[in-house]
């Protein structure tokens, strides 16, 4: 919308309109930078706001976030007992605002925006109805894990077949390389210390599909204690929305030496609604959380950075800028790969955050422990940039 005003300001300045002088503050509209800090201060505000309707509207409904038995976690139930009746499905004031905030201060129909919004709302709507069939239950299983891949599949499906499909996104995505008298499409990657292309062309897109699924579940993984994943979420977007704003503009494209797309810059809109949603919500989800975001927010903030990274072709580096979710999905895959080959458990309980716990760490440890790794990777994914 605020592109929308600043377009009918600048042309009604290059006519001459009289009331353009007057309102010469709009072209403050065009830049990009502008409309990414609004959009931080919008979802922030609006997720502060809405905070503590949403949460009595959650307690009245009765969505307290089930807790596993005794039987099933042991002395993790001692240790999250006072959670219990917490509400979950807070991750609809994130999903909602962020959403806000794009539509404000974003370009809707920019591809790049286009995609990754529609990805978002997709996974959040997968994680809305995993966390109403928890809480109807009663108890922690919700949508069956293959459902829950199934979709999460055919949205990457669908968003690659997006990409592939969109004349202004597939030379980008799916780079166009002409050979004698034929054309071929080969998809290009980057990581640090390297870019490699790669003859794929639309078979890139099971790429693509795996990357969602493995971001969107390894967000849910994280979001195990108060302020966790949306700590490292703050962090892994004010990093990706650097990337998409510098991807974006030519000259520091070509002096990073990384993908340029002038729509991608749009991205940091998002990224940077995306951050300050993230902080609106931790004022209410620090320990002692008062609210938990539940399947509807990490599934969709999964999907936001997982689709990101794709766009901005720096998919491989989000192993590094996300570490943190990466160690947490890797523990889990670990612990039950050792357990069914050897009958072991490597550590006292996945994911990882919970074996620190078992181990001594108190729960804010754990969480300002894990916080700063994933501040220290992002940091060092952003110096990578320049030897991409």
């Amino acid at each position: 919308m605020l592109h929308w005003i600043y377009q009918i300001w600048n042309e009604a300045a290059q006519e001459g309109a009289a009331w353009a002088d007057n309102f010469s503050f709009l072209r403050l509209l065009g830049y990009i930078t502008v409309r990414a800090g609004l959009a931080t201060v919008i979802s922030f505000l609006l997720t502060l706001a809405i905070g503590e309707r949403v949460i009595r509207k959650l307690i009245s409904l009765k969505v307290g976030q089930p807790l596993r038995t005794a039987e099933e976690v042991h002395k993790l139930a001692e240790l999250h007992g006072g959670k219990a009746g917490t509400p979950t499905m807070g991750g609809i004031m994130i999903l909602g605002t962020v959403m806000v905030a794009v539509l404000i201060c974003g370009r809707v129909l920019n591809p790049f925006v286009l995609v990754v919004s529609l990805v978002t709302l997709s996974l959040g709507v997968l994680g809305f109805l995993d966390d109403y069939q928890k809480v109807a239950k009663k108890n922690s299983d919700g949508v069956s894990g293959k459902v829950k891949l199934v979709w999460q599949a055919g949205v990457g499906l669908a968003a690659g077949l997006f990409l592939y499909l969109n004349p202004e996104t597939k030379n980008y995505i799916f780079y166009s390389t002409e050979s004698g008298a034929q054309e071929a499409l080969v998809t290009s990657f980057s990581f640090p210390l390297i870019t490699f292309l790669i003859p794929l062309g639309i078979l890139a897109i099971p790429l693509f599909m795996a990357i969602l699924m493995g971001t969107s579940n390894a967000v849910n993984l994280t979001d195990g204690l108060d302020g966790l994943a949306t700590g490292v979420t703050i962090t892994v977007a004010l990093a990706y929305a650097a990337i998409t704003y510098l991807a974006g503009t030519q000259h520091s494209a070509e002096y990073l030496h990384i993908f340029h797309n002038r729509n991608l810059a749009e991205l940091s809109v998002v990224m940077m609604a995306l951050v300050g949603a993230c902080f609106g919500f931790l004022w209410f989800n620090c320990h002692p959380a008062k609210v938990f975001m539940g399947d509807t927010g990490s599934l969709a903030i999964g999907g936001a950075i997982g689709m990101t990274a794709i766009c901005a072709k720096q998919e491989f580096l989000l192993v590094i800028i996300g570490f943190v979710y990466v160690m947490e999905a890797v523990s889990v895959i670990l612990q039950v790969g050792s357990f069914k080959l050897r009958g072991k458990r490597i550590f006292a309980m996945a994911p990882i955050h919970h074996h620190f716990e078992l181990r001594g760490w108190n729960e804010n440890q754990v969480i300002i422990r894990f916080w700063i790794i994933s501040i220290l990777c992002s940091l060092g994914g952003l110096a990578l940039l320049k030897v991409i």
